[in-house]
Parts: structure tokens; sequence; C-alpha cells
């Protein structure tokens, strides 16, 4: 399964609500445990050559690439939607006919299993694209997955664009996904930047594959604090909490601003 899989993680962004004091560090190279949420990441993927791992790098370049010795880099010079992201990566797919994990670098709490269940999911059931979907008892502004009266895959509904009927929806978007790699190239070359924002959704390129035919899965998985991503100072304290908490470690020096305990 490693053997046709690549992995782009999303690391580009500056995170201007954790930029406090003097720190100008990326988002992804803020602490947890005395370690960068990125490193919690990259941890936590399936085992793979370094090589196979694409980090989208943009705000703060120089400090990711410096820590992360090994690892393959694109950039994404501006900001413009994760789509974007993904197509700053494109080049090190052009030759690759094997699937494509995306996930992100300020996603620190998605457990190694539940990469390797996920992944596992989509070459059974014989996918062009799975969506990692779940449930949280967490109030979180996550796009919803509309289903049709079947179960089956319809779009992902961003959290401020849903009706008061899919704001009831349960099943959250995660973000992360497993593409055919190259049906994921075609299908970016169809997403439209024709919203408020401006940008390029990856979220559209599962409802583009599945209009053009494709195979698209949905992983529903109760993932509970794996879903927290990194945005503001308490939910780095949070995520902070849970890391220590997971691996037994919780003291009071562990608690504060990135010390690592254990």
């Amino acid at each position: 399964m490693i053997s046709q899989l690549k992995t782009i993680v999303l690391a580009a962004g500056k995170g201007s609500r954790l930029q406090a004091g003097e720190s100008d560090a990326p988002k992804v190279m803020r602490l947890a445990r005395g370690k960068p949420l990125l490193w919690h990441v990259l941890n936590a993927l399936p085992a793979m050559p370094k090589e196979d791992v694409v980090i989208v790098v943009g705000y703060g370049k120089e400090q990711v690439i410096g820590y992360f010795d090994g690892y393959v880099f694109a950039e994404q010079a501006e900001q413009l939607g994760t789509g974007h992201a993904v197509m700053a990566a494109s080049g090190q797919l052009s030759d690759f006919n094997g699937a494509v994990l995306i996930c992100y670098g300020d996603m620190p709490l998605i457990k190694g299993e539940t990469y390797e269940a996920f992944l596992k999911a989509h070459f059974e059931q014989g996918n062009d694209c799975t969506i990692l979907t779940g449930e949280t008892t967490l109030d979180l502004p996550f796009g919803r997955i509309v289903r049709d009266a079947d179960g089956i895959f319809l779009c992902v509904v961003e959290d401020r664009d849903c009706t008061p009927e899919q704001r009831m929806i349960t099943e959250l978007n995660t973000g992360v996904y497993v593409f055919n790699a190259p049906l994921m190239l075609a299908a970016l070359k169809e997403v439209k930047n024709n919203n408020a924002q401006g940008e390029y959704y990856l979220t559209d390129v599962p409802e583009i594959l599945r209009k053009n035919g494709a195979r698209v899965g949905l992983f529903r998985r109760n993932l509970g604090d794996e879903i927290l991503g990194v945005n503001t100072l308490e939910q780095l304290e949070q995520v902070e909490e849970i890391l220590c908490r997971n691996q037994g470690h919780v003291n009071s020096d562990c608690l504060k601003g990135g010390v690592a305990c254990g």
C-alpha cells in the first residue's frame, strides 16, 4: 500500500490568531509538548520515505524547511485556498499514478491508527477519492457531508453556506482526503474561485470527481478530539493538554507553553 502512496501536508499558513508577543513562527511551527505541530502530524503518518512526503510551505518557509530535513517542499507563494495549496505541489505528482493523502500541518491529534484505517478502506474499496469524516461534541465550523437518500456522497457544504437543515448534519468533513493522483490533478483544473474569498477550495474536488463518474467513498469515524485543528492560542493550549493526556503525562509543567513532558 505504501509503495502506491504519497502524502501532501498543507503547512503554508501564518496563523495570525496565534501570533503573540515576539513570536513570528508560522502556525505549524508553534510548539505543543516541546515539538512543532507539524512534527506531531508527520510522526502520526504511515511510515514512508521522506521523499514521498511533500510539505507545502509559505509564510516562514525557512523555519519549516530548516527543521524538517529530508522532506520535499513546495511553495504556496499566495494564500489562495486549500485547492490552490495542493496545486502548488502538483509538480511533485506529474509522473505519479498512485494515491495521494492530503492532510494538514495544524491538525496534530489525528492518530496513526486513524490514518492507517482510512487508507486501508480507500484501497480495499477501490475508491478514486475517500473523505475522512467524523462526529464530535466540539463546536467546530466544519463543512457538512451531504448524502443522498441511499447514503451516497453528494457534496461538502461549508459551514457558512449551510441551510438550517444542513447545519443539523452531524457528519463533518475533516478536510483529510486520499485521491487517485491523476484524477485529482485533472479535477483541480475545474475548481473555480467564484466565492466571497476568491479562493480555490479542495472541498470542491470530490463533487467534481463524482460528477465525472469517479468513485467517491466516505470513511466515517468517531473522531472526538482528533478532529481539532489549531487556529487560536486557546486551541493550541487545548491540543497540548490533549497530547499530554493521551500519552499519560499530565502535570503542571506539561501544560505551560510548549514544555515537553515525560
